[in-house]
């Protein structure tokens, strides 16, 4: 090589090193400022991410808090129950889990793609597989925990019912979070997968029973399987509640209604303040069943049944009083001078009020109030129509609880109405008519009131005018002991004068002693009550269409309070298609003697169903069936409706009677 040469590639060499060192140098700067920034600035974002990803989080469900009666006697508490999951490693095959394990548990291919549509939706380090299992399924996935290392069985609280379907809908059901509430905040705080109050006690009070979950951290590798726990909060269980219901007053007003085979619903209150003593509305569920998680076939059923067993009909239900509805007449005719307690009208079945004939269950001759009310004339009631204005009846419907909310602590009220000249000009535009009084009067027509309000209005008139809000709790325990819970103040004061109380108690007397509901009457306790029966809600022209079917037949109302001078529990029957008031006053007889039994220490007396079994027959056959009770129309029963129309026409169906 020449000395040229020899130089000029020595010196490319030189030149090639120094861009070489200078490359070693930027890169290991590069690397020097990118540690610094890993290690040193963004020290704190990488270190929580590290233990995010080694650390996982585990809620422990808190148990709700227990429910007893007034007595202490537990209704609603908890049970323990599983929850199988697979716990998702980065190397397992999620689906092959999900279905070896379904394998074992024989569950149908439609429940596992549910479980893997979920799982994809939402992923979760556990994934639910069975909630509420059976010991039978756990049995068998211990049994197999060699072949399924991903599975796990949780230990976690459930809602129990020991009485099953008693007081249903009372306490409503529970059931997981669904997703429309946690994005309306009706639930705060509460995390997906949560346990929550749906209907009832349940659902209002929610964030007393609640409690607060607890949560266990767990140390996991890095494929997600579990190495050891490192820390754990336990839950809190819920408040306790005590609530104003009598056990057996609940259980006596259920068998009775299972005894004569009606369906509907009733009160029971202290008329002093309005502590609810039993709440029934027939037919019923059985919480149980949504608490274990309801199967599709067995919520199909409850919402398709025409009972409607869902359906709270003491709440939500608005029905004519029919009859029941006189005593609103009664106070409102003596309270503004219209007549007097000893004002006569003449009754031979019929009369013809306003150019249309209006119709009587008897022919009561010449009778006065008192004697109306007792053996509930149509037609005299049918006259204090024609001498009240309906402005002024509604006015003390409405002081006597007949309007708007009764203010129960019961989520999903309706709000019971009474017609006025302003409320039907609003509802259709059109003006009030004669006629529609006239059927007021006898309670049909331009009125729906729940069952509840009418036993609001009964309590009002028994002890004396005080306008009580019904409630269903009177104690909490917060883990410190029972704190009472002072009843919520009274709505209203009606201040109804000591002859008109007189009057009305009087003859109220006399409904149970020798008036419509006699079938009711107690030996040796006298007390007061008033029968209603209302036409079903559909047209004539389908009434006569249906025959006897269930449907069309009328409603039964019987409305109480007892001992008649010292009233102490007060309450409203409702039987659904009933066909007459006085067959659901014997409902009322039997809790009243429970409760007074009770009251004096006495042994209760014996169930309806013991009675039924006892003279041989069984328990009536579920209403509109052949063979159950109301099949046949009583004698002279049912009235003939007509529509609302102008002026001199009946603004509804003419029932009332008995």
């Amino acid at each position: 090589m020449q000395p040229q040469e020899a130089y000029e590639h020595r010196h490319s060499l030189e030149t090639r090193l120094v861009v070489l060192r200078v490359g070693i140098i930027l890169a290991i700067s590069a690397m020097v400022v990118g540690f610094w920034l890993l290690q040193v600035v963004q020290n704190g974002k990488f270190q929580t991410m590290a233990q995010s990803n080694h650390l996982r989080k585990l809620p422990l469900r808190a148990p709700r808090g227990v429910l007893f009666d007034r007595n202490g006697r537990e209704l609603v508490q908890n049970r323990r129950s599983w929850t199988i999951t697979v716990v998702r490693d980065r190397d397992t095959d999620v689906r092959a889990a999900v279905e070896r394990l379904a394998g074992v548990l024989r569950l149908d291919d439609e429940r596992v793609t549910e479980i893997l549509d979920r799982q994809k939706r939402q992923p979760l380090f556990r994934i639910p597989v069975v909630e509420r299992a059976t010991i039978e399924q756990v049995a068998a996935v211990l049994s197999h925990k060699l072949e399924l290392p991903e599975v796990e069985v949780e230990d976690v609280p459930t809602r129990a019912y020991p009485s099953g379907g008693l007081a249903a809908h009372l306490f409503g059901y529970v059931g997981e979070i669904r997703p429309e509430q946690i994005k309306s905040g009706e639930f705060s705080d509460i995390d997906p997968g949560a346990v929550v109050g749906q209907t009832g006690l349940e659902r209002l009070y929610n964030a007393d029973l609640q409690g607060e979950d607890g949560s266990r951290i767990v140390v996991v590798n890095s494929v997600g399987r579990q190495l050891d726990v490192v820390g754990e909060d336990d839950p809190v269980e819920g408040s306790r509640l005590q609530l104003t219901i009598d056990y057996d007053l609940q259980k006596a007003a259920e068998e009775s209604f299972q005894a004569l085979g009606f369906v509907g619903g009733s009160v029971f209150l202290d008329p002093r303040n309005g502590e609810i003593l039993a709440l029934t509305s027939l037919p019923a569920f059985d919480p149980n069943d949504f608490a274990s998680g309801i199967d599709s076939k067995t919520f199909n059923a409850l919402m398709t049944d025409p009972l409607k067993p869902l359906y709270n009909k003491i709440i939500k239900g608005r029905y004519p009083p029919g009859s029941v509805f006189k005593i609103v007449m009664a106070i409102a005719a003596l309270s503004e001078g219209i007549i007097t307690p000893d004002h006569t009208e003449y009754c031979d079945g019929v009369a013809t009020i306003y150019g249309s004939p209006r119709r009587c269950l008897g022919h009561h001759g010449r009778i006065d109030l008192i004697t109306a009310l007792e053996k509930s004339c149509n037609i005299y009631f049918y006259h204090l129509g024609e001498m009240l204005d309906i402005d002024t009846i509604h006015k003390y419907a409405a002081m006597l609880g007949l309007d708007g909310l009764t203010g129960i602590d019961l989520p999903g009220e309706e709000a019971s109405f009474v017609g006025s000249r302003e409320w039907k000009q609003k509802l259709n535009g059109e003006q009030w008519y004669p006629g529609d009084t006239i059927s007021v009067a006898i309670g049909q027509g331009y009125i729906g009131v729940t069952p509840l309000a009418l036993a609001t209005m009964i309590s009002t008139v028994a002890n004396g005018g005080t306008l009580i809000t019904p409630h269903l709790v009177r104690a909490e325990d917060r883990g410190q002991g029972w704190q009472p819970i002072p009843s919520p103040p009274a709505r209203g004061q009606l201040f109804l004068r000591p002859d008109v109380l007189s009057t009305v108690r009087e003859a109220l007397g006399r409904v149970v002693q020798s008036g419509t509901a006699i079938r009711g009457r107690i030996n040796g306790v006298p007390y007061a009550g008033k029968t209603g029966t209302a036409q079903a809600n559909i047209s004539l022209a389908n009434r006569r269409a249906g025959g006897d079917r269930f449907e069309t037949r009328d409603h039964g109302f019987f409305v109480f309070y007892a001992p008649l001078d010292n009233p102490q529990i007060a309450g409203v029957i409702f039987g659904e298609h009933a066909e007459h008031g006085s067959s659901t006053s014997p409902i009322a007889k039997h809790v009243i003697e429970t409760f007074l039994a009770k009251q004096q220490g006495r042994p209760l007396p014996p169930s309806p169903l013991t009675r039924t079994a006892s003279a041989g027959t069984t328990p009536a056959a579920r209403p509109g069936t052949p063979g159950a009770p109301g099949t046949a129309p009583a004698p002279g029963a049912g009235a003939a409706g007509q529509a609302a129309g102008g002026p001199g026409t009946a603004g509804g169906g003419q029932g009332g009677g008995r």
